[in-house]
């Protein structure tokens, strides 16, 4: 049996084919696309039929590249980008583009969810999460209070991957680990949260997909589809999706306590797997439901590579070139310290914050310090939101790396120490379609008598690089304690001061 593993992201879709007998991955293809032009700063939109489209080519280009074992092909799995808005009028019609998850348009909204429900504590209290621009509830408050017209004609409110659900099958509804991201949902009892919603509207609740089971198949692949793409006559099972965090802890391995994620890539996560509801009182932990009717406590922070890359354009070095001069300087950058917050930050909570270089000496006034400090800086910040995790409850035992800083030894190895636990790459890079494409195989496997685990699978398909293993440097412990102390020091103070 084949399971494809389709992957809608901001800037493009992926779609692979998984053999669940040899574990292989049989064929990839992706397809790229752009934003709505013109827009005003902080609204970021995309037409969902880009990735409708997206999603044929991509479908089409891995079936050609299968041949005759397309007839092999029997489960479809979707990851979406998380917390994107797309409205539905009574014929499934998107009715204006869809508000994406990197959309801060909705500042405004959320001011008003906070003072109408008396603070970000009180909306942790009420559904364990705040409420934030990139989340959707404040997208569909915006809609209301600036295109009434278009609010109007709102019959359905679905998420990217339930869109493309829809698009697959015909039919709408929502998970829990998606549905966790609209910041309506109360993820301690997995229904949805009425007085938030009631905020918003009162007629509001009708126009919210069913909630169901994020194992469950959600239904079969349209008939019309089967034949477009040439398939074998019988059923198709298309799973419930889910977000691509979700989806990325599947494809990682991360589906049992100990396992984290974290991403390397222009922005950078932090999530685990958890048996239970884990709220954060602070709510600098995203307290999201997974994709398997678990939970998956995410924090995420927006320099990672950003940084680094600005560090690679300043001084015109090539990767290669950035490695060498990250080995050249010691462990600790000789006390250069670097508040990596170039893009403001969302965890720490500062969207208008700036970077910061602090304990410049003339020996650290070097490009290779400079390199060093930046890509520890960009680190301990993931670390910050790791010491929440343990805060928590999570203990970690080891650390799953993706994303393109990944690919660094050095940086696996500051990983490692600034983490305090071993860090390894997985073989496969294509986290999120590889869970789109498990639980597809998931939900065929129970729907056909044949049952499975997520565990099972993640230790049948999900395989570690272990040349990429990096363990802990123990005379490096006390050094990073104490530059992670200091950073959220120094953060706080400036804070405090106006300056960040």
């Amino acid at each position: 049996m084949i399971s494809l593993g389709i992957d809608s992201g901001t800037q493009s879709t992926k779609t692979i084919a998984l053999d669940l007998d040899s574990g292989k991955i049989l064929a990839a293809a992706a397809h790229s696309y752009g934003f709505v032009e013109g827009l005003p700063p902080g609204h970021l939109e995309q037409e969902p039929q880009q990735w409708v489209d997206a999603v044929d080519i991509t479908v089409r280009a891995v079936l050609e590249k299968l041949g005759k074992k397309r007839d092999a092909v029997k489960a479809i799995g979707v990851s979406g980008q998380q917390h994107g808005f797309v409205p539905l009028d009574k014929k499934n019609k998107v009715i204006r583009p869809a508000k994406l998850w990197c959309d801060t348009s909705t500042a405004e909204q959320c001011a008003q969810f906070e003072e109408e429900f008396g603070g970000a504590d009180e909306l942790i209290k009420l559904a364990g999460n705040a409420i934030l621009p990139g989340y959707t509830a404040p997208k569909i408050l915006w809609l209301k209070q600036n295109e009434p017209r278009n609010y109007k004609a709102l019959a359905t409110v679905l998420l990217p991957h339930d869109y493309l659900n829809l698009h697959l099958t015909g039919e709408r509804g929502m998970e829990y680990g998606d549905a966790s991201g609209t910041g309506l949902l109360d993820v301690r009892e997995k229904k949805w949260c009425e007085p938030l919603i009631e905020f918003i509207d009162a007629d509001l609740l009708q126009a919210l997909p069913p909630l169901a089971s994020s194992r469950r198949a959600f239904g079969l692949l349209r008939e019309n589809l089967r034949e477009a793409w040439g398939l074998s006559k019988g059923e198709v099972t298309v799973s419930a999706g889910g977000g691509d965090n979700m989806m990325g802890a599947i494809g990682t391995g991360n589906v049992q306590p100990g396992v984290v994620t974290v991403s390397l890539g222009t922005s950078g996560t932090v999530y685990a797997f958890a048996d239970k509801p884990v709220i954060d009182p602070q709510g600098e932990i995203a307290a999201f439901c997974d994709s398997t009717d678990r939970w998956l406590p995410l924090a995420c922070t927006m320099n990672v590579t950003v940084a680094t890359e600005q560090v690679c354009r300043m001084f015109g070095w090539s990767h290669e070139e950035l490695e060498k001069n990250v080995n050249s300087a010691p462990a600790g950058s000789g006390g250069l310290l670097f508040l990596p917050y170039l893009n403001g930050e969302r965890t720490p909570n500062l969207p208008n914050g700036s970077g910061v270089l602090h304990g410049m000496k003339t020996e650290t006034m070097t490009p290779a310090y400079l390199a060093r400090a930046t890509m520890e800086g960009v680190t301990l910040g993931l670390g910050y939101g790791l010491s929440r995790f343990r805060e928590l409850g999570i203990q970690p035992t080891e650390i799953r790396l993706t994303g393109g800083g990944s690919k660094s030894a050095v940086w696996r190895q500051i990983a490692a120490d600034i983490f305090g636990v071993p860090t390894i790459c997985l073989v496969s890079a294509e986290g999120a379609a590889l869970g789109a494409a498990l639980q597809a195989a998931y939900a065929s496997k129970v729907a056909l008598g044949d049952p499975t685990t997520f565990r099972e699978l993640a230790e049948k398909f999900v395989k570690l690089d272990e040349s990429t293993r990096a363990k802990p440097n123990s005379d490096h412990k006390e050094l990073y304690a104490e530059l992670l102390t200091r950073q959220g020091d120094l953060t706080r103070r400036l804070h405090a001061a106006d300056y960040l």
